[in-house]
């Protein structure tokens, strides 16, 4: 498969955004919320992803928040992340069809099945994505870290309305995700607020506006969390960007090729 960082996307296909994140943390929601936002000024569809159901595509359609028809699903009958992110291949023919059958389409959302901290999107899939957590999860689980609370473009906070019921300090929370995320964007977001409704559409017209201007650079957040070499103080990659360890030449990392390093050992990231 092409790296899609390699090249621009087609002329007049639409902006493909995925949202991720553990179950119960609110995606559908987001995704219902985005399309009641956005919905009377851009033309949007949606692709949900279930294991063996069509649960979220149904919450979305009852909703009202589109067309019916603009709202497909796929019953990935595998782990989530296998479809967002090892084999998008049922995905990306999901998303392809709404921009052909309702052209010109403007923005995709994809919402992956509800998984653990380690899902995200595969860049062949989406050109940026959400990562989204909930204050009912806990106050600590920003700081457990992972790739999609780490590298998402954007990490949401969800539900903070519900803060004062589950003991939360919403600021300490953010505060954390931010450290955690080197100052990558947060957004602390209630569906009741309208400061952080609007924070939320802000994003995606921004982004938009990059993708339509050519600006936006799809980036992979990886499955790999920080890991040492022998002899190598520990470490990330971000981004697949060549680097070297000790006696070994520079390289880089995408895809996770098997590779080797000075210690002999052929490994994979």
């Amino acid at each position: 498969m092409p790296d899609p960082r390699s090249s621009r996307p087609a002329p007049g296909r639409a902006l493909r955004l995925g949202v991720a994140g553990p179950v119960g943390t609110g995606k559908s929601s987001l995704i219902a919320l985005l399309c009641r936002e956005l919905g009377t000024e851009l033309s949007l569809a949606v692709v949900t992803n279930d294991i063996y159901t069509d649960e979220d595509a149904r919450f979305l359609r009852s909703a009202g928040v589109l067309d019916p028809e603009r709202i497909r699903a796929v019953e990935t009958g595998a782990c989530p992340h296998t479809a967002i992110r090892d084999d998008v291949s049922q995905n990306l023919i999901a998303v392809e069809d709404l921009e052909r059958d309702f052209a010109p389409v403007d923005v995709v959302l994809v919402e992956s099945g509800g998984d653990n901290l380690t899902a995200t999107f595969s860049p062949a899939l989406v050109d940026a994505q959400f990562f989204v957590l909930d204050v009912a999860g806990g106050g600590d689980v920003a700081r457990k870290g992972g790739p999609g609370i780490a590298r998402a473009d954007v990490l949401v906070v969800n539900k903070t309305d519900l803060a004062p019921y589950v003991g939360v300090d919403v600021a300490a929370m953010v505060h954390d995700a931010e450290h955690a995320r080197g100052g990558r964007r947060v957004i602390a977001l209630s569906r009741t607020d309208a400061a952080s409704v609007a924070a939320v559409r802000a994003w995606v017209l921004e982004t938009l506006a990059q993708f339509r201007a050519g600006e936006l650079v799809p980036s992979d957040p990886g499955p790999m969390a920080p890991h040492g070499h022998t002899g190598g103080a520990p470490h990330g990659h971000t981004g697949g960007a060549p680097h070297g360890h000790s006696g070994g030449a520079p390289h880089g990392h995408t895809g996770g090729a098997p590779h080797g390093h000075a210690d002999g050992m052929v490994h994979q990231h």
